[in-house]
């Protein structure tokens, strides 16, 4: 896709059906810089509401992030694979792999720096974007979009069924409470305790039953990717994705009613919610950057966008490396050198701690920018 203003006719009408789109780009970056922002507040104990994710039920800007990211995979899926459907195993082959790597990278930040196999948390965040990569890519290949649907809207409602008839083991009668769920027994069932999220104790948030939801997402993602490519006028393209968005968006918050949206338990109705809105921020970015061509601002979230993996992962790698490098304070007492980075640094001009803690996540981010926008300039793009 040509980034000169100029080129007008190319622009206004993008071959979305053979070319990259930016806009998808900049949405991934934009998602990810997001994703970087929330993960390294300067202190986890100062942070602004919106930053945090809903203690349950509900939700707030950071519980949009991840379905954001899987929604981009489901429709990155599409352009990635859609002229290789007839390659077979060869493909197939290619996807299980990425899908392993993806895994492989996710348990070794579980992992590092303890190196404790008996506690490590087997599944998070790379965990669930590799095994949803896994089974929306199997299914586009194998499937028509008409399945597709099927297959999304059969796991909804058969998860909601799930979660809310199916009698919890030990406990007797079907919730949908932290510690009780069916969820919470599957993982302490089939993970056990030692190998969940450490901060819930006895469910993981990324855990296996609650993945089933979270593939539609990624179906979502398709869908929309299919849209995008097809042939039809680009007004019609983006009036229908934007009735789509607002749709779906409606029918999560209709569903809340009596599946409340909930990240951790990724509800049906939580799907619909994020997949809505997140169809709807593509399609905006789409109609701004590639059909009206606009560019202001942009390319520091390409930049993000076109390594978003390799930031994700180093940006929760090197701050575990940089705690283990311990600094002693003048009582005597040890921190790690990212903590003293952030209190001798950046926490001092600031009266209000939250503040504080804001801007050092916010100087996070512009450090990966900069390591970023050197990598795309140099053509550097770190695949896995």
């Amino acid at each position: 896709m040509q980034s000169s203003l100029s080129e007008s006719q190319s622009i206004r009408q993008p071959k979305t059906s053979t070319s990259r789109l930016l806009s998808l780009d900049f949405f991934r970056g934009l998602t990810v810089a997001a994703m970087v922002l929330v993960n390294n507040p300067g202190d986890w104990g100062h942070i602004y509401a919106p930053l945090e994710h809903a203690p349950w039920n509900g939700w707030t800007p950071t519980d949009l992030i991840f379905p954001f990211f899987l929604f981009i995979v489901g429709v990155s899926i599409t352009f990635a694979l859609d002229g290789r459907k007839k390659d077979g195993k060869g493909v197939i082959g290619k996807i299980v792999r990425r899908s392993a790597t993806l895994f492989l990278l996710g348990f070794f930040l579980n992992f590092f720096p303890k190196f404790d196999i008996t506690t490590v948390r087997i599944f998070g965040v790379l965990q669930r974007i590799a095994l949803v990569y896994l089974v929306c890519s199997l299914i586009f290949l194998k499937t028509t979009p008409r399945q597709q649907v099927y297959i999304g809207c059969g796991l909804l409602v058969g998860y909601w069924l799930l979660m809310t008839l199916v009698p919890v083991p030990g406990v007797g009668f079907a919730n949908l409470e932290p510690a009780t769920n069916l969820a919470a027994w599957f993982d302490k069932t089939i993970i056990t305790p030692a190998h969940v999220y450490k901060p819930a104790k006895v469910w993981d948030p990324e855990g296996l039953l609650s993945t089933l939801p979270a593939i539609v997402t990624g179906l979502i993602g398709i869908q929309t990717g299919m849209w995008l490519r097809n042939t039809r006028p680009v007004a019609e393209k983006i009036a229908w994705l934007f009735a789509a968005g607002c749709l779906l968006t409606l029918g999560g918050l209709i569903w809340d009613g009596f599946f409340p949206i909930n990240k951790a338990l990724w509800t049906s109705s939580y799907v619909l919610l994020a997949g809505g809105l997140a169809m709807l921020g593509l399609a905006l970015c789409y109609w701004l950057i590639d059909v009206q061509g606009y560019r202001r601002g942009v390319l520091p979230f390409v930049a993000f966008g076109v390594n978003a993996i390799t930031v994700f992962f180093l940006s929760g790698l090197i701050p575990r490396i940089m705690n283990l490098i311990r600094i002693t304070q003048p009582d005597g007492t040890e921190i790690g050198s990212k903590e003293y980075l952030y209190r001798t640094f950046i926490a001092p001009p600031f009266a209000d701690p939250k503040d504080a803690s804001l801007a050092g996540a916010l100087t996070f981010v512009l450090i990966w920018f900069g390591i970023l926008w050197w990598m795309y300039r140099k053509n550097v793009i770190i695949k896995v």
